[in-house]
């Protein structure tokens, strides 16, 4: 391992030191303000979209964007392997590995992003039937999310780029960045819907074309931004060799981003398939569940900053052979999302019946089948966000598999078994049971992992079985390092309370 200091310039906070509870609170605002935007924004593309096309439009958005957070599944996986091996790469003083991580990703991004928009936007009817989409929703759904998959390689690189900050240190500059892609899009969104002044009237592809246009510009702003600040992230002309993908990098991402990506893929086919589920009982069920959904992202978004808070720190304090802090990290972050998840819940028990009229009618028949769906769905959050907290703190260490098989037992051998079994009886209410029920189950499932202590726990993983063959010195990532870490483990408690 090289010198302290000596070759990593942080962009952000040294996250392997100082207080943990502070640190993590406010590295994890900014990922918190950044969520909301970012779901504000989707919240105003849907608000212009109900009150300009209604309830057809509403279930069109929700099918297509379902289909999109897929498609971002595809991704993610090696999206997260690449932001923990930048954040390994800083705790250890490994600037060369990292820049050897952001090049080989970005020539990943590019070819991986590319067959899935073409693919996704030739067979976009042929998805939206498998997904049972009501009829009168599909012209819209499929002039949607063609423009979507048009706008896959700017999405993929765009969020690359905003994780990859993140794994640094950085989280304030993706927040500036989100607050300029949100603004554009927001402003642009009513005029590409309906045509305002010289802006040509679009309709619902008008909607997804605003986004497409904020993001692009905003990632293109945010490259300039990164290059002059000469972040570690961006490849100068001399560095250019680094675009040539290292083979064993590429393995790495692979083999652990493989399963994050599956465990994304898992996630959404079960959304997909739950919403097949809801679109059986027509459009304002479907209408209604859209809505409601739209406070589901509001509510998990602090465990989801907290997370992604966790998970930095983490990747970080392994490069540094910390993993004492790495269990502490995991404490602090669960009762944190305990809390931050009850209070918004709490406060939409009071406010539900109002709020959602942002996104339907007061007289829309929806409204009050998507009061009902909040109220047995949205308490199942809190155990899903300390589930979430374990899940990345196991995954930072390169540990994937585990968590992958936790989600797919909870949504598929739980979740939907649960649905189906009980909708004979209860009809559309067993689909709102079996989200709380199958939270738990997650919950469940990541913390007894979390704190098995056998020989293929998560304290034994490491994300790099080499040191890369370069100018970068001795990581420490390989096999030695994991050895220290066992014995700082064997000599800490374990236990997180």
């Amino acid at each position: 391992m090289g010198p302290p200091g000596r070759y990593a310039r942080r962009a952000g906070p040294d996250l392997t030191s100082g207080p943990i509870g502070k640190t993590l609170i406010m590295f994890s605002l900014p990922v918190l303000g950044s969520n909301i935007l970012q779901s504000l924004n989707g919240s105003a593309n849907m608000f212009w979209v109900s009150h300009v096309l209604g309830e057809a439009g509403v279930t069109a958005t929700n099918n297509a964007n379902q289909i999109f957070f897929m498609m971002l599944g595809a991704a993610f996986g090696v999206t997260m392997a690449a932001n923990i091996l930048i954040g390994q790469a800083i705790g250890a003083d490994d600037e060369p590995l990292a820049k050897k991580v952001v090049g080989t990703s970005t020539t990943f991004f590019a070819a991986v992003s590319i067959l899935i928009g073409v693919l996704g936007g030739t067979l976009t009817p042929h998805i939206l039937d498998a997904m049972k989409t009501p009829p009168d929703a599909r012209a819209d759904a499929i002039a949607y999310l063609r423009v979507i998959f048009a706008a896959i390689p700017f999405f993929f690189f765009f969020n690359f780029m905003m994780m990859a900050q993140r794994g640094t240190g950085d989280s304030r500059t993706p927040f500036y960045f989100a607050l300029l892609q949100v603004g554009m899009d927001i402003v642009m969104n009513p005029l590409l819907l309906m045509g305002i002044g010289p802006f040509p009237k679009l309709g619902i592809a008008g909607s997804a074309t605003s986004t497409l246009i904020a993001q692009t510009v905003t990632l293109g702003a945010m490259l300039v931004f990164l290059y002059r600040k000469r972040s570690i992230l961006v490849l100068r002309p001399s560095e250019w060799r680094l675009l040539i993908p290292d083979l064993k990098i590429i393995w790495t991402l692979i083999a652990k981003g493989t399963p994050m990506g599956i465990q994304m893929m898992v996630i959404s086919l079960a959304a997909v398939t739950m919403l097949s589920f809801v679109n059986r009982y027509g459009v304002h069920t479907a209408a209604a569940y859209g809505a409601a959904a739209q406070f589901w992202t509001y509510v998990q978004m602090p465990a989801m900053a907290l997370g992604a808070g966790c998970s930095s720190m983490a990747a970080q304090n392994v490069g540094a052979r910390r993993m004492d802090r790495v269990e502490h990290v995991a404490r602090v972050g669960s009762l944190y999302a305990i809390l931050f998840t009850g209070v918004p819940i709490l406060i939409l028990e009071f406010l539900d019946p109002y709020a959602l009229q942002l996104f339907l009618p007061a007289t829309s028949p929806a409204l009050p089948i998507a009061v009902h769906i909040n109220t047995i769905v949205l308490w199942g959050f809190i155990p899903f966000g300390v589930a979430f907290i374990f899940s990345g703190i196991v995954r930072a260490t390169g540990a994937v598999w585990p968590p992958l098989l936790a989600m797919i037992i909870a949504l598929w051998v739980v979740r939907i078994p649960v649905a189906i079994t009980l909708e004979p009886h209860l009809h559309a209410d067993a689909i709102w049971l079996a989200f709380p029920i199958g939270s738990i189950t997650t919950l469940l499932l990541a913390g007894g992992y979390y704190f098995y202590k056998g020989p293929f726990g998560w304290r034994t993983a490491r994300m790099l079985d080499f040191t890369p063959s370069s100018d970068a010195p001795d990581t420490g990532l390989g096999q030695p390092m994991m050895e220290e870490s066992e014995a700082i483990v064997a000599a800490e408690s374990a236990q997180a309370g």
